[in-house]
């Protein structure tokens, strides 16, 4: 199982979000989505993050708030673990990103963006304030298609 972290730096009321739209054969293409990406050798989900967000926006993480855990199961790849986390406390400003375009979305617009489904279903939980970490199934079908959604352990 691949493992991956996402996150969402949140200052003035908007989110980061990066639309994915620079890269060849991308399965994101046209989607937004949070920064973050895959978790190297025996890396953590915070080293992780801290990691991608500078990485791709040059940022620097002062501290992460855990959101929780999506697993993503597909019918025709390799499932994915991603640990989510928002960011208030950050330093620099972002920068371009060779992944797509970053941009600040106004909290209330970032559900009505181009986004995944299952992507959806969580951003809702944070966007609502819960406050409980969630811990949420998204099963999708080879046509990108969101078929199923679990929440709890699975």
């Amino acid at each position: 199982m691949k493992r991956s972290t996402c996150v969402y730096l949140i200052k003035d009321g908007a989110w980061l979000m990066l639309l994915r739209n620079k890269k060849q054969n991308d399965i994101n293409e046209g989607k937004w989505i949070g920064v973050g990406g895959k978790n190297e050798d025996q890396e953590s989900f915070e080293d992780c993050a801290v990691r991608e967000v500078y990485e791709e926006t040059g940022c620097t993480v002062h501290e992460l708030e855990y959101m929780g855990i999506v697993d993503f199961r597909y019918s025709d790849m390799e499932p994915e673990q991603i640990a989510v986390y928002t960011c208030h406390s950050f330093s620099g400003t972002p920068s371009e990103c060779r992944e797509g375009t970053l941009a600040w979305i106004p909290e209330p617009d970032v559900l009505k963006l181009a986004l995944w489904e299952g992507d959806r279903v969580f951003l809702t939980r944070m966007i609502t304030g819960h406050g409980i970490p969630f811990e949420i199934t998204l099963e999708y079908d080879a046509e990108g298609n969101l078929t199923n959604v679990l929440e709890g352990e699975q």
